[in-house]
Parts: C-alpha cells; sequence; structure tokens
C-alpha cells in the first residue's frame, strides 16, 4: 500500500489509539461509509431484481415450450390457441350480434361491382366481378419465370414483382371490366391473410389506398375461405331462366337483390394447395368447422418437392409438371406406403411420402448421393415415379375425405341437423384432372353406399370451380368480398393489417 494510506485508514476508524480525526474527516468517513453501504445494497437489489427477470424469463421459456409441445401431432394452420395468433371471424356489433358494415354497404338491392385483388404468394391479380356473378374484366401476372432458376417462391423477388406490376394489373382490370375510373367500381377487396406477409402487404396497402381515395367499402379478404367461396360463384349468368337444376336461387328482400349460387350451406370442403390441406364443414360465411388438416406438408408442397427430386420445372408449381409426366408412368409400378392409414381421424401428412419417393428413387439408381437424382433416372423411371407418387397421394386423400364424409353422415344420424350432401373441392390442386376424376368416383361410391341410394337428397355431389379458378387470381377475392357484403359485413380500411397465419376461429364451436 502506497504512503500513508493504511495509518489515514486507521485514524479515521479508530479511536482507540488515541489519535482525534477532525470535525471533517469524520464527515467525509462517515459519508464513504453510507456511500459503500447504500453501494452494496444496490449492488443486493441489482441482483435480486436480476435474479426475478431470469426466474419470469425462464418461466415464460418453459410455458411456450409446453405450449409447443402441446401442438405435437396437431394439424397445422388451425385454432389451437396459440398466443398471439389472430384468428379469422366476422366483425358483430357488440349489442345486436348483428354483422358489422365498418366501412359502409353499396347498394345491394340491384347487381352492384366489387374491384379484387390478389398478391399472397406468386401472383399479382385483379378483377371486377358482379354481384350476379359475372366476372366483367380480370387481369393476372404470374411470376413462375422469375423463381424457376431458384426451385420455390424467393419472398423478396415474389414482393418486387408484385410492386412492379399491381398498378398495371389493377388499371388493366378495370379496362377491361369497362369502366374508366375506380370511383364507377362500387367497393374493393383484397386478399390479407394466410400467405407472405411481405407480398400480403403490396396488394392490401393498393386496395386500402384506392378504398380511402374513393370513399368505397372496404372488405379484408379470407384467402382460404375465397378458395372455398369459389366453388359457390354461378357459371352462367344470374337467372331463374338460365339457372341449372344444380344451382339455387335466392329470392329478393328489401336489402338484397335476386342471387344464385351454385350451392348452399352447410357443405363439406377439401382445399389442396401449395400451402393448406384441410377438410371442414362450412357452415356460413366466415363460419368454418375444421375436421382435418395436415401435421407437415400441403399436397402441394408435396407435389413441389417430387418435382425438383426428378428436376421437373417448378416456376409455375411442380404439381402441373408431375401431373403431366404420371400420365406416361404405370402407378403401381413404384411401392410407396400411404400415410397415416391407422390413424382414425381425417388428418393428413405427406412429408413421409416425400421421403419415401427420393429413397425410392435412390433405390433404382443404386446410390445415396444427394442431388443429381435426375441425371441418373430414365425418363421412364421419372413417369413411374410421378405416377406412383400422384396415386398415393390421391390415394391418401380419398381415404381421409371418405373418413370425414361418413363421420357427417354418422352425427347426422345421432344429432340431427342440416343434411350435408355437398363437397365442394377447391384450391390450386383442385386443378389436378386426375384428383378431380377419383374424388368423382368416390361421391358416386358413397352414394352408392346409402340405405336408399335411390333418394337424390341422399347422394354426394361435387362442386369443383374451372380449372383456371382453382388458383390464385382476382376473382376469388372479388368474389369473397361480394359474399361479405351481401350478409352485410365489410371492413375498416385504416385498421385492418395483414397476417402471415390466420387460422379460422372456432369460437362458434363453444357457443
Amino acid at each position: 500500500m502506497r504512503g500513508n494510506q493504511a495509518p489515514l485508514l486507521t485514524r479515521i476508524f479508530s479511536t482507540d489509539t488515541g489519535t482525534t480525526a477532525s470535525t471533517s474527516t469524520q464527515e467525509n468517513a462517515t459519508q464513504i461509509v453510507s456511500n459503500l453501504q447504500n453501494q452494496t445494497t444496490r449492488t443486493g437489489t441489482h441482483d435480486n431484481q436480476q435474479v426475478h427477470r431470469n426466474k419470469k424469463k425462464e418461466k415464460r421459456f418453459n410455458e411456450a415450450r409446453n405450449k409447443r409441445r402441446k401442438l405435437i401431432g396437431l394439424a397445422k394452420a388451425m385454432d389451437h390457441g396459440q398466443p398471439g395468433i389472430v384468428t379469422y371471424q366476422l366483425p358483430r356489433h357488440s349489442e345486436t350480434k348483428d354483422y358489422l358494415a365498418a366501412s359502409g354497404l353499396p347498394d345491394r338491392t340491384r347487381p352492384f361491382t366489387v374491384l379484387g385483388i390478389e398478391s399472397s404468394c406468386d401472383d399479382t391479380g385483379a378483377a371486377v366481378v358482379r354481384s350476379d356473378g359475372v366476372i366483367l374484366g380480370e387481369a393476372l401476372a404470374s411470376q413462375g419465370d422469375i423463381h424457376e432458376q431458384w426451385g420455390g417462391v424467393v419472398p423478396g423477388l415474389a414482393r418486387d414483382a408484385h410492386e412492379d406490376a399491381i398498378d398495371r394489373i389493377v388499371d388493366l382490370a378495370v379496362e377491361r371490366a369497362g369502366f374508366s375510373s375506380i370511383q364507377e367500381i362500387d367497393a374493393i377487396g383484397v386478399t390479407i391473410g394466410p400467405g407472405l406477409e411481405i407480398c400480403l402487404r403490396v396488394g392490401a396497402t393498393k386496395a386500402r389506398e384506392l378504398a380511402q381515395t374513393f370513399q368505397k367499402p372496404f372488405v379484408g379478404v379470407h384467402h382460404l375461405e375465397a378458395h372455398i367461396l369459389m366453388a359457390r360463384l354461378p357459371l352462367e349468368e344470374a337467372s331463374p331462366s338460365t339457372a341449372t337444376t344444380n344451382n339455387f336461387v335466392f329470392p329478393a328482400t328489401d336489402l338484397v337483390h335476386e342471387t344464385v349460387r351454385t350451392m348452399q350451406f352447410p357443405f363439406l370442403a377439401l382445399l389442396v394447395s401449395g400451402g393448406h390441406c384441410q377438410i371442414m364443414k362450412c357452415l356460413d360465411i366466415g363460419k368454418y368447422s375444421i375436421i382435418g388438416g395436415t401435421l407437415d406438408d400441403s399436397l402441394g408442397e408435396a407435389y413441389d418437392k417430387v418435382a425438383r427430386l426428378l428436376g421437373l420445372p417448378v416456376g409455375g408449381g411442380g404439381g402441373p409438371a408431375v401431373e403431366a409426366l404420371a400420365k406416361q408412368g404405370d402407378p403401381t409400378a413404384v411401392p410407396l406406403p400411404i400415410p397415416l392409414r391407422n390413424r382414425k381421424d381425417c388428418d393428413f401428412s405427406f412429408a413421409g411420402l416425400k421421403t419415401a419417393v427420393r429413397r425410392a428413387a435412390e433405390k433404382i439408381c443404386d446410390t445415396e448421393m444427394d442431388g443429381n437424382l435426375e441425371d441418373l433416372l430414365t425418363d421412364q423411371d421419372k413417369a413411374n415415379i410421378a405416377a406412383s407418387f400422384q396415386n398415393v397421394a390421391i390415394k391418401h386423400i380419398e381415404q381421409r375425405l371418405e373418413r370425414a364424409m361418413k363421420m357427417v353422415e354418422q352425427e347426422e344420424q345421432e344429432q340431427g341437423g342440416s343434411k350435408i350432401r355437398s363437397l365442394a373441392v377447391v384450391g390450386g390442386v383442385a386443378a389436378n384432372q386426375e384428383l378431380r376424376a377419383r374424388l368423382e368416383t368416390l361421391c358416386e361410391r358413397c352414394s352408392s353406399s346409402q340405405d336408399n341410394d335411390d333418394d337424390e337428397e341422399d347422394r354426394w355431389k361435387m362442386f369443383v370451380p374451372p380449372p383456371r379458378l382453382c388458383t390464385d387470381q382476382g376473382s376469388m377475392s372479388a368474389w369473397a368480398a361480394i359474399e361479405r357484403i351481401m350478409v352485410g359485413s365489410t371492413d375498416d380500411p385504416t385498421s385492418r393489417d395483414v397476417y402471415a397465419r390466420y387460422p379460422f376461429s372456432l369460437e362458434h364451436e363453444a357457443k
């Protein structure tokens, strides 16, 4: 210790040495002791606070981990009560429980027009649709060429392409519909979820700007509901004289004009797309009961991954490429397992089938090399793999869907209620002709198994939109907005956000 520091401290703190400190020195010593004590107290308090924060952090981590564990084995894209996930339900008045028209309504006593905008993934779409189901004008910018070299959709590139195309596509749809301005259109609808968030935001921002600029009613469209409701779109001009026996005519009221739909609620829906695979009971607009969903990949994702494995083009989606190649192959040539064959529910799984396809390809090539399998497989090998994969994937769909159809029938026998004998097959993969044909056969088989198979009301009927309306485009957003408006529901364009995940609310099931 340097100098006389030790004696000085002794003189300050000790009274036994006989050395008397000055008053100011004693005050300084007292202050030093007080500061040391305060510092020790603050340090202890800080340490206690840090321990408390760590315990809270650990508690939150354990709670989140336990919640994730509860989701293991449950279908994706469904409302399992996950924290922070916004669910889709139509806003209602707190007192009357009527639907809330937050941005007003057009005159519904006559046919009105809606501009629909879609930008949830890799297609920029816009369309003007009239409320009687007539598509007046549409435009679509596909990004297949942009993403082809990457083997799938690159979100950043997709967003940039949407931004480049959105103004042109909207203007073109309006022009093709015979209008000179948005002012002549009655309402605006746009997809706000689920989808790629940065892509959704492009279309939603454009639609909100138009709705606020021209003071138009605005509808934030749920992408999956839009796919489902396309099965209700009448395919001919809506009037009693042209309506076919498959259509339902809903008479005019004091509030709305006469409308026609191909099917009425309730009905069963199979949604098969690039991002989703679900079976649900469709009870009303905004009201859906989920029967089954995928545990991992969707059917569209499985098609895309098989297409990449075989070296097929996937820019516009691997599904069409695999379907075309499968026509040249033997669907029984490559043994593949049917997923979840012994699981007694209606959920799907395609991840294991995808792995089985890769292993089968490696076995054919007698190699376990990653990549380059497409160079080692012959054209016939590829065709056989494509055909075998498609055969088993559709068998999986058939088995789960047949189980759901029987569950619906059994519930009706035990609980009564409205009879469901209509099946809507929707989503991008619904354009697959092999899937359509086999599900049509499934409906016939389930109808013939009824005790009274001569009764037309007991026969299952399948409704599928035309192939071009199965994939993402502006008409689906416009038509879904029309369906919302017809029940008196619109949204506030200044407060609606976009949602990458947007499961259907199951709140109605608890009532």
